[in-house]
């Protein structure tokens, strides 16, 4: 019987750090989502979109989530996100993101991260590269619905292809249409 109690405690031990090692622990005590992360790094939950169906945290802040598509949420602008997300989550920002675009005009920039001033100022911070564009941060509170349509710097490239096409049916036909 000894060695029974020694079997099943080596089986406990093996099976304790395994779920450590590949967070089944939190999931089965309840994970945390994504979401909830970002409320508990001072950052608003609405900064990703729904949809959000898994992520991975690791203990250096790294982040990755998983969204079923591709797809745009409207705020103040319009937002695209990747189908996956990822970046440096500490508090009060995430940095080193990709995986998110933002429009101004006519334009998509990607978002490289985002911040908010500690105490809070109301004000959420984007760094689209040349610039900081800053919106509500109340904006963000909640998730928002996010719409499946394509990147359109995909139908750019489409059209762009469409209108070069006359040029690259070939020297005798140029000469055809010219």
């Amino acid at each position: 019987m000894g060695s029974h109690c020694r079997v099943s405690t080596i089986w406990v031990v093996i099976l304790a750090m395994w779920a450590i090692e590949t967070n089944f622990g939190t999931w089965a005590m309840g994970a945390s989502s994504i979401y909830d992360e970002l409320k508990s790094h001072g950052l608003p939950m609405g900064l990703l979109p729904e949809g959000v169906n898994g992520f991975k945290l690791g203990d250096d802040g790294k982040f990755e989530a998983y969204l079923e598509q591709p797809c745009n949420a409207k705020f103040e602008s319009e937002f695209h996100y990747d189908r996956n997300v990822s970046g440096e989550l500490g508090f009060g920002y995430i940095r080193n993101l990709t995986g998110v675009s933002a429009q101004d005009l006519f334009l998509w920039f990607p978002v490289k991260g985002v911040r908010v001033d500690i105490p809070s100022s109301g004000i959420i911070y984007f760094d689209v590269g040349v610039v900081y564009k800053q919106f509500s941060a109340s904006l963000f509170d909640k998730p928002r619905n996010c719409d499946n349509s394509a990147h359109p710097n995909g139908l750019v490239k489409k059209l762009k292809r469409i209108l070069q096409y006359p040029f690259n049916l070939g020297k005798d036909a140029r000469d055809d249409v010219m």
